[in-house]
């Protein structure tokens, strides 16, 4: 779905029909008029070319016809980021607020043939040996940019002087630095012990958690409080049994995919999905990926050049629609960043 060529009109009625399962033409001129009202020629003239750009396909025959996004898998569905957000979190239709334990049966097949033929075309092994600058350099980026994620204020060259030189920025946290240094010891750790990551076990998750919130005042082991996230009216579990059973099925989940980039993308979304730590779920599941991804000598994401807000929101959508979409296609646009920037 290449929205930049789309009119904000056209990127409106993509967003309505992302948040429903099928609209009316009558429902869709509805749900516009207040922000575009359009005449029945403009509109089915946009619906015309919403379908032969494939954007959109149409059910049924005249006033009864039905527009939809189509989709070949049930959490891949095309949604209108923007569109989406411009509703408030509780004016937002069709929001799951607890957590889908249907999800679990989902899971498989988030990657078409085509797709992992083209991955599979451009992979190149991640280094046995990396070079010292260019392994430095990644951790260095990747630290600071998944810090930057969770309100970290150092900036590069902050995060650069103080993993080179140990040199703390003036003016910053004792916080902020524990953070950026904890990213730096967790990849280490991952980096040294590849192995435990190629089949996940709860243990080896809770010491990557353990390692990444160390010095932060982060209760460690699986919650056992309610835990809110903020932009969203979506609830995560807050049995500590049932936290503890969901875990499992994610890494159960994991272990039985093949393909390691799906392996990645699975347990990114669904530990964040499940926040089964008190704090430090994003940032332990970003770094989980990059350690099922160097477990099957695939190259991690540095995260260096994705937008935090869009990340973000991908995220919330997954969390109120298991839409991942958005989440699958920043992925993919990270590892190829990665293959072109790192280790060359």
């Amino acid at each position: 779905m290449n929205e930049t060529k789309n009119t904000p009109r056209l990127q409106k009625i993509l967003g309505i029909l992302g948040t429903k399962d099928q609209a009316t033409r009558a429902e869709l001129s509805s749900l516009l008029a207040s922000v575009y009202p359009v005449s029945k020629p403009t509109l089915v003239r946009d619906l015309k070319h919403l379908i032969s750009t494939g954007q959109i396909q149409g059910r049924g025959a005249g006033r009864n016809t039905s527009y939809f996004i189509p989709s070949t898998h049930p959490l891949l569905k095309p949604i209108n980021l923007a569109g989406y957000f411009e509703l408030d979190p509780d004016q937002r239709p069709n929001v799951q607020k607890q957590f889908n334990p249907v999800i679990f049966t989902q899971l498989p097949g988030l990657f078409t043939t085509e797709e992992f033929t083209e991955l599979e075309h451009i992979y190149k092994p991640f280094p046995k040996k990396p070079n010292y600058r260019e392994l430095e350099r990644f951790v260095i980026e990747l630290s600071w940019k998944s810090s930057k994620i969770e309100g970290n204020t150092y900036t590069l060259l902050e995060t650069e002087g103080l993993i080179k030189d140990a040199r703390q920025a003036r003016g910053k946290s004792l916080y902020d630095a524990t953070m950026i240094l904890n990213h730096k010891a967790a990849f280490e750790t991952i980096l040294q012990n590849p192995h435990d990551f190629k089949q996940l076990s709860p243990s080896s998750v809770l010491q990557l958690h353990n390692s990444l919130t160390s010095g932060l005042n982060i209760s460690t082991g699986i919650r056992q409080v309610q835990v809110g996230i903020s932009g969203t009216a979506y609830l995560p579990p807050d049995n500590q049994w049932q936290i503890t059973e969901y875990f499992k099925r994610v890494l159960d989940c994991v272990n039985q995919i093949r393909f390691p980039l799906e392996k990645a993308l699975v347990i990114s979304a669904i530990i964040s999905y499940l926040q089964p730590f008190a704090d430090g779920n994003k940032r332990t599941s970003r770094m989980l990926s990059n350690a099922v991804l160097i477990a099957h000598d695939y190259y991690p994401l540095s995260y260096r050049n994705i937008d935090e807000n869009e990340y973000k929101q991908a995220l919330i959508l997954f969390f109120e629609t298991n839409n991942l979409y958005h989440i699958k296609r920043l992925l993919i646009d990270q590892y190829r960043f990665a293959l072109s920037t790192y280790f060359l």
